[in-house]
């Protein structure tokens, strides 16, 4: 059984093009699942239907939370399933859906796998993560331009499409709930990784994604979150030194955006007091509990 699991807020616009590109669910059986991070947008409910399933969230959980409800429902249903997380503001370019249960067949091996991602003007991007610990650097590289390989291991993939192969999974996966929104498909790529996963990315499916289509609605939130979101992967996967020459650096380059790009860099500045909260947050637990 093949799951699309999406977050919508106040996108439902959006999600009508996803809902279109998929397959007709006569030919193959699959469901899509909403969970609805917007509750007062009641206009996502049209789009129930047979083969789409919605879940009300209480409240805005962020992306990691929210897809953690829609996995952890599928993974009540059937924990031989295939998940594919997918953004609401992005939408398939083939719907032959027969492919991906044969390339799992075919390579059972792989645990999560990232697939090549376009932009609506037909540009690459996404098409495989790099994590460089040793210097803090995360980064987006083309790793498909082999024609004869159907797929590369790689550090990462893109939570805007992102497949689980949930029978690699002795327990049910999950996002860490400390992020709210960038950087939690690093951790979750890194995380599993570590624990003996093969993590990779493939052109064999495509997808079309709308960059920041939601997220650029307020351009200081998005910087904020994903400045907590990478301090916070640092804090995770590299050591202090590495994370006082980031934070040194994020800092000094919010000063000097304050004059040129002020939405950018209180952006920046705000995810570095909310990082810098939870860490002092974490320094005092730990001494309560020593």
């Amino acid at each position: 059984m093949i799951y699309f699991l999406t977050v919508n807020y106040y996108s439902t616009h959006l999600l009508t093009k996803l809902v279109s590109s998929l397959p007709d669910s006569q030919n193959i059986d699959y469901t899509l699942v909403i969970v609805n991070n917007s509750p007062q947008d009641n206009s996502v409910n049209q789009l129930q239907g047979e083969s789409i399933f919605i879940m009300n969230a209480e409240d805005n959980l962020g992306f990691g939370r929210a897809c953690n409800l829609g996995i952890q429902w599928i993974y009540t249903q059937d924990t031989q399933a295939i998940i594919w997380i997918i953004n609401p503001d992005a939408y398939l370019l083939d719907n032959n859906l027969d492919k991906l249960n044969l390339f799992f067949q075919s390579y059972p091996n792989i645990s999560i796998l990232g697939t090549i991602i376009y932009t609506s003007t037909n540009e690459v991007w996404f098409a495989g993560g790099i994590f460089k610990p040793r210097i803090g650097a995360i980064l987006n590289q083309d790793l498909l331009k082999d024609p004869d390989t159907a797929y590369t291991p790689c550090d990462w993939v893109s939570g805007c499409s992102l497949i689980i192969n949930l029978c690699k999974f002795p327990t049910c996966p999950a996002f860490d709930p400390a992020y709210f929104l960038y950087y939690e498909d690093v951790d979750f790529c890194r995380r599993y990784a570590n624990q003996g996963h093969l993590v990779a990315v493939t052109k064999n499916f495509r997808v079309v994604h709308q960059p920041s289509s939601i997220t650029n609605r307020n351009i200081s939130l998005k910087i904020k979150h994903s400045t907590y979101g990478y301090l916070l992967t640092l804090e995770k996967y590299t050591n202090k030194d590495i994370q006082i020459l980031r934070l040194t650096r994020l800092i000094s380059y919010a000063l000097i955006l304050i004059a040129i790009k002020p939405q950018v860099a209180f952006g920046k500045i705000s995810g570095v007091l909310i990082y810098w909260r939870r860490h002092l947050k974490q320094g005092v637990n730990e001494s309560n509990h020593s």
